[in-house]
């Protein structure tokens, strides 16, 4: 045998196993299977006991649907899933904390943690909506580990507004009183801040079209240009 060509033989061989590894590193999952799993539990947990308290329309709060897709991005590794629900949440969510804080502490700041306090809900089911509270932390590192997705803001934005809409001509209004108590209404506060009644000091449609342009640009512009400085993204995910 030829030992010039043996030990090119050798060097291709080596070479497939280079390449070989190289490939599965390339495909290496970077969220890893235990926290894919413990979120994707906490949801089976979480929706039935949902939709036996609440009903199916109290997914259709931003949070809510937040929760499902962050962990249908965990699974699928979508650095657009995990991005968009970043710039959706993150700041409503410290206004969650800071509400749920005040309750706690006897101050009643905006109201929006107070059926937290209501004895007449399971306390499970209560605790169950601590998830406000860890889901902004899991999405910084789940965009630690997967990066920014520049097109978060626009993604958004179509999610966050055809929810709105869903909400608004589809869901009870402030003020209704349905046959289930624990019914969600006025959700994604479409009709005001106060769920006893509606808002009267604009035009109901025109209120609406308002509100969703101060959510634009107070709460998810904002955050898109904070987390696109801060996580420098280069380029976009699949």
């Amino acid at each position: 045998m030829n030992p010039f060509v043996h030990h090119q033989e050798i060097n291709r061989q080596g070479q497939g196993f280079h390449d070989a590894a190289c490939g599965l590193n390339r495909h290496k999952h970077k969220i890893p299977l235990a926290a894919k799993v413990a979120a994707t539990v906490f949801l089976a947990v979480l929706v039935p006991i949902y939709l036996h308290t609440y009903g199916p329309t109290n997914f259709l709060w931003f949070c809510d649907a937040a929760l499902i897709l962050t962990v249908a991005g965990m699974w699928l590794e979508s650095s657009l899933l995990i991005s968009m629900c970043a710039v959706g949440i993150l700041l409503p969510q410290s206004l969650w904390l800071v509400d749920f804080g005040g309750n706690f502490l006897g101050f009643h700041f905006l109201n929006l943690t107070s059926y937290m306090f209501d004895h007449q809900l399971p306390l499970f089911t209560r605790g169950l909506s601590l998830f406000h509270g860890w889901l902004p932390l899991l999405l910084v590192w789940l965009l630690v580990r997967l990066g920014f997705d520049q097109r978060a803001l626009a993604a958004w934005t179509v999610l966050a507004a055809g929810l709105l809409l869903v909400c608004y001509f589809f869901t009870p209004p402030a003020g209704a009183h349905p046959a289930n108590p624990n019914l969600p209404v006025n959700i994604n506060y479409v009709y005001g801040f106060n769920d006893r009644q509606p808002q009267t000091w604009v035009n109901q449609n025109l209120y609406v079209v308002l509100w969703f342009g101060v959510l634009w640009l107070v709460a998810y512009l904002p955050t898109h240009l904070a987390l696109h400085r801060i996580f420098a993204a280069t380029r976009r995910p699949a």
